[in-house]
């Protein structure tokens, strides 16, 4: 067995394969969560909600009312004097109770649907208010697919508790209601034999949700996302597995988890299944006819009650199980709304970044930026940078080096305000970045990054993100600079051409694309994550050419790895463990014999391995 570990989040290790399985303290807090943020964010449309429940109400009762009426219809004509009269209003009444009750159930759908409908866009419309005040950040330490279930798939699911939830279970409770009460003023001793299943039924149902039960449902859940990661893994790194021959144990690692997952499925499912196929026995219309009129012919028999008596119970009684079988079905999607509420509501809490109304119509910058006592961490008491003190002037490069994980990326999108610092401040030209409007810092600064992220759209969609109003003159000057038009114009339609459908860029052409979009935003202040690391051999030296031209001039802060791009940089700044240790020019560092000759002489020695590589015939 496993240990156990991490406990608090709702999930416990215990599984032999390290899956993690729920903690039945954990999930029922959470479950206790979930609803309180389900009850707060639709608190707006509470009150539309009940009153369409008022309606499914009524709705619920008039339901039963036709079958009651049927039971009357046949009294009567079970009777030696039958009064026609009698029976047709009775049958009349029943049609038209009927046709009542579909235009209460319509209106109070119609209604809560056009209700579920104003409430999401008002939510989406509120998320994505809020998604812009978000730090970059955020976004950065997400996949697409989170984003996108929490800004567009949460909210959808929110639908069933808006739309259906109330009215199901108002529903499920009034139709069953009326029918006890009505069986019960029938004959007492049969409804409370046609009890005898109902309750059966509640018993299995407790059965179903008991923590064994929910143990196992944890143990497929934690089975199904180790199959999807381990799926995951294995396809995004296939290259790496077959080229150093370990394709049988990803393979293997892949049927493990699978195995492990079919395991678990047989563990919850085999017995789930079987209780399930007994409980709706137990509600089945069959079995309870069965169940109520062996009771009536043994009660018949001694004269309890009268044969016609039965009648209630064939025709209305039936009906009694469907009822509660809209509480078991509804449970599931009722939790998952509950999630989606939760989810939402804690991301509407997130911190935003502090804001200035509106843009101050900046054009003049000199791009002199400083950073002064500059302390930041990701969480709570666990800075990753401290103390930095850093000036940039205008026009000059600064190479950010260290080794992995000592802040260089953390502390250069610090200056795109991808978060804000914790303490001290950040200035270009003497104003804090974080009182300035962001549509004004945005246009100060600009970023080219490794992962260069290009939009579903033409060539020339994706170049105007940084200026919508360019020409086509303007496109075609940013791209040649940037070494990446006559790539462009090769393309079937040139501009217009289509990403991903016409053409799909390499990582090198994609970054020069990235830097032609930089080059006409004509951002005072670049941020650059080593841009030519994805960029094959062939079109390094073409990004570096475009690269010469974006730095012209301008204030650059460059996250340098490869260390014999920075060689004639104008400052060098080394960070270790979140801290300077070290500025200066690569000849004085060099010789000062500190971090920084260590880390040059791990990158001349690569760089030596990388030149006999080569160089061995094939």
């Amino acid at each position: 067995m496993a240990e156990t570990v991490e406990q608090g989040d709702g999930w416990n290790l215990t599984s032999a394969s390290g899956a993690r399985i729920p903690d039945q303290v954990a999930l029922r807090a959470q479950a206790k969560r979930d609803k309180i943020a389900a009850k707060d964010l639709l608190a707006p449309v509470s009150s539309a909600i009940s009153l369409a429940s008022i309606l499914v109400a009524m709705s619920a009762v008039a339901s039963v009312v036709p079958f009651i009426l049927v039971v009357e219809v046949c009294r009567q004509l079970l009777r030696d004097d039958t009064d026609t009269g009698t029976v047709t209003a009775l049958v009349v009444a029943a049609f038209v109770v009927a046709v009542l009750r579909g235009f209460l159930q319509i209106i109070g759908l119609v209604w809560t649907h056009r209700v579920d409908a104003g409430f999401q866009l008002t939510l989406r419309r509120r998320l994505a208010a809020k998604a812009s005040r978000l730090p970059l950040g955020w976004f950065s330490a997400r996949t697409s697919g989170d984003v996108k279930r929490l800004l567009s798939d949460d909210v959808e699911a929110l639908h069933y508790l808006i739309a259906h939830v109330r009215l199901e279970y108002v529903n499920a409770m009034v139709t069953p209601l009326v029918i006890l009460v009505y069986l019960f003023v029938a004959d007492w001793r049969l409804a409370l034999v046609t009890l005898i299943p109902v309750i059966g039924y509640a018993f299995a149902l407790k059965a179903m949700t008991s923590p064994e039960f929910t143990r196992l449902l944890g143990g497929f859940t934690a089975g199904q996302r180790a199959v999807d990661s381990t799926a995951v893994e294995f396809v995004d790194g296939i290259a790496v597995i077959r080229a150093f021959g370990q394709t049988r144990k990803a393979s293997a690692a892949f049927s493990a988890a699978v195995d492990g997952y079919a395991d678990a499925l047989d563990a919850w499912k085999t017995p789930m299944t079987r209780l399930q196929a007994m409980a709706d026995m137990l509600l089945a219309p069959v079995f309870s006819t069965l169940v109520v009129t062996a009771a009536a012919v043994g009660m018949t028999t001694l004269d309890w009650i009268d044969p016609l008596d039965l009648i209630p119970f064939l025709l209305v009684g039936v009906g009694l199980g469907a009822g509660f079988l809209g509480f078991a079905y509804a449970g599931q999607s009722l939790r998952q709304g509950a999630a989606a509420a939760r989810r939402i509501t804690e991301l509407e809490a997130l911190p935003e970044l502090a804001q200035t109304a509106a843009s101050s119509g900046v054009v003049d910058v000199a791009g002199a930026v400083r950073f002064h006592d500059v302390t930041f961490g990701y969480h709570v008491d666990t800075p990753v940078l401290h103390g930095i003190d850093l000036t940039l002037e205008p026009g000059t490069v600064t190479a950010l080096v260290g080794p992995s994980g000592s802040g260089k990326t953390t502390l250069a999108r610090l200056l795109a305000r991808f978060h804000d610092v914790d303490a001290g401040t950040i200035t270009i030209d003497g104003r804090d970045i974080a009182a300035m409007p962001l549509a004004d810092l945005y246009s100060i600064v600009g970023f080219v990054f490794q992962d260069v992220h290009l939009i579903a759209g033409t060539v020339a969609d994706n170049l105007r993100l940084a200026r919508p109003d360019a020409s086509p003159v303007d496109l075609e000057d940013a791209a040649r600079l940037a070494q990446i038009h006559d790539r462009i114009v090769e393309l079937p339609r040139g501009y217009d051409s289509v990403i991903g459908s016409d053409v799909n860029f390499s990582g090198g052409e994609a970054q020069r694309l990235s830097i032609a979009r930089t080059l006409l935003a004509d951002s005072r202040v670049l941020v650059l994550d080593e841009a030519t690391a994805f960029a094959d051999p062939e079109s390094e030296a073409a990004v570096q050419d475009a690269l010469a031209s974006v730095i012209a001039d301008r204030t650059v802060l460059v996250i340098a790895h490869r260390l014999h791009t920075i060689t004639d940089v104008d400052q060098i700044v080394v960070l270790d463990a979140g801290a300077v240790v070290e500025r200066g020019v690569h000849d004085a560092l060099v010789a000062s014999g500190g971090l920084y000759r260590r880390l040059w002489q791990s990158n001349e020695n690569a760089m030596a391995t990388l030149a006999d590589e080569q160089e061995v015939p094939r």
